[in-house]
């Protein structure tokens, strides 16, 4: 089957903006470009929604679905409606993870609301509303993700502390410092697609996905063609079809330019 993309999903940090949160205008007009065609672009993060919809908002992407929280959620934006939430028993993890690292932040996310956390994270972390609650409180009823986070622990300690959590967890790096995302087994950025997909009767083979992070993995190798950025880590460039530029060299417009070109 020659590849003609149907749908395009994106990743938002280091893919569409760097650590700053800046999203060069390169790509905003090769976002528009895919819009005009009439292809669908679906962000596809690790924010959660109040993290999302300013990126979805400066690109003008049409009202269409957007997959947050890793997968967890995915929701259409016009109206702002929750077309799939799957959730799980937080309890265990979190007990779990402040038994393995007492220092831990904790914060459970409420889709559409905000977060209650056991602390703050720092300033700008995370939106919406946020409520301080005990851990007995944050591991009361069902969640779609459960955050961990420590401003003071080398990134790897999270990594070594997502091999020993039973549910499936989803390890990356915001800029320095360490940060855990906890979601439910089997719950990714491709399994929220896969739905989207089986939605709109669009075979994932001609489906483009661009990413970056460890968070990426599962659906760059689940679309037709899995694009890694440049400067991701070596382990998701492994799984990816193809490796475009970093972000700083344009590898996203690269890419997309490629099969939307622009005027010549």
């Amino acid at each position: 089957m020659s590849f003609t993309p149907h749908l395009v999903a994106l990743d938002i940090d280091g893919t569409l903006v760097d650590r700053q949160g800046l999203l060069p205008t390169s790509i905003e007009h090769s976002v528009e470009r895919i819009t005009g065609a009439g292809v669908p672009v679906v962000l596809a993060t690790g924010r959660g929604l109040f993290g999302a919809l300013p990126v979805h908002d400066i690109l003008r992407l049409p009202a269409g679905d957007l997959v947050v929280s890793n997968g967890a959620v995915t929701v259409s934006t016009s109206p702002l409606t929750v077309l799939d939430e799957v959730r799980f028993d937080p309890g265990p993890v979190i007990r779990q993870v402040l038994d393995l690292h007492p220092s831990a932040i904790i914060a459970v996310e409420d889709v559409g609301v905000g977060y209650r956390l056991n602390r703050l994270f720092p300033a700008g972390e995370l939106q919406g509303e946020f409520t301080i609650e005990s851990t007995e409180e944050l591991a009361s009823r069902p969640a779609a993700r459960v955050i961990i986070r420590d401003p003071d622990a080398p990134p790897a300690d999270f990594v070594e502390l997502a091999r020993h959590l039973g549910l499936h967890g989803v390890s990356y790096v915001i800029g320095w410092s360490a940060w855990l995302d906890i979601t439910p087994r089997g719950v990714s950025k491709a399994s929220a697609l896969q739905a989207l997909c089986d939605r709109r009767d669009i075979d994932p083979r001609q489906v483009l996905a661009i990413g970056d992070g460890h968070n990426d993995m599962e659906m760059l190798a689940w679309a037709g063609r899995g694009v890694a950025m440049g400067d991701a880590p070596e382990s998701v460039q492994q799984v990816a079809n193809a490796v475009t530029g970093t972000f700083d060299e344009g590898g996203t417009s690269a890419e997309l330019d490629r099969w939307f070109a622009g005027p010549r």
